[in-house]
């Protein structure tokens, strides 16, 4: 019988990217960041789920993503559409439109993200491979019917620039948002936290943050590799997330 065709296909880069737990949770980590700086953050207000469990909100996003990626294209349009429509009742709820640069800025969030973790804990992509991940969520905003996006990767590094500059800015939100995050995290994991975003983030986010210029992650993620080699990792995996996730994380990983 013949399956329907997936929205990524085998052997992409993209299925490498987050089919591991490590790569996801840093792409969760450096979307936290910059997700709290959007100019857009107060529509997660709206709702008062966000600040109740940003961190859950956030997660969910990520695994939400991640669940589009590893679908065939029909299950994977109705989940995009899914999104569509929960958003058009929040609009609806509020009696105003969320900005179309607000989708955009979360589709280039993920493809940065997706990008910059990998190369942290594997090497550096190739340029066919950075326009594979820029397919991956190009298709997610077409269907999304998302307007001006950009057609190519290298067009999108020039948008993405201009979001970081343009939509992005430090308000009471990001600051509620952080005192959250270090609310569920707790001071170590919030601390583990801040320091893989130094990490990932671009210049701007960095500034805006007003992050220290050193993190103590640089001296980890290379001793975390090296624990991946001899399966110390899920040790470390434990150390460091929240009980309500772990079984979450672990289903993360998938085998190719």
């Amino acid at each position: 019988m013949q399956t329907n065709k997936l929205f990524v296909e085998q052997g992409s880069i993209v299925r490498k990217i987050w089919g591991k737990a490590d790569t996801v949770m840093f792409i969760f980590a450096g979307s936290a960041a910059e997700f709290a700086l959007n100019k857009a953050v107060d529509w997660l207000y709206f709702t008062g789920k966000l600040p109740a469990d940003p961190i859950g909100r956030l997660f969910s996003t990520v695994t939400y993503a991640r669940f589009i990626i590893f679908s065939d294209v029909d299950t994977a349009n109705k989940a995009i559409d899914k999104i569509t429509s929960i958003h058009a009742a929040v609009e609806q709820n509020r009696n105003a439109a969320i900005p179309d640069w607000a989708y955009r800025d979360v589709l280039f969030m993920l493809i940065h993200y997706s990008i910059a973790s990998y190369e942290l804990l594997e090497r550096k992509l190739t340029d066919d491979e950075k326009q594979e991940v820029f397919n991956v969520f190009y298709k997610v905003g077409s269907r999304m019917h998302l307007k001006q996006l950009p057609s190519n990767y290298k067009a999108w590094t020039i948008d993405y620039e201009r979001h970081l500059q343009n939509d992005l800015a430090k308000s009471n939100y990001t600051i509620d948002l952080f005192k959250q995050y270090k609310k569920h995290l707790g001071t170590f994991r919030y601390y583990i936290l801040i320091e893989s975003q130094k990490l990932l983030v671009p210049k701007r986010v960095y500034t805006l943050l007003g992050f220290s210029n050193f993190s103590m992650m640089s001296l980890v993620v290379p001793a975390y590799k090296l624990s991946r080699l001899i399966k110390l990792d899920n040790f470390l995996k434990e150390l460091v997330l929240p009980d309500k996730y772990k079984s979450q994380v672990k289903e993360l990983d998938i085998k190719h």
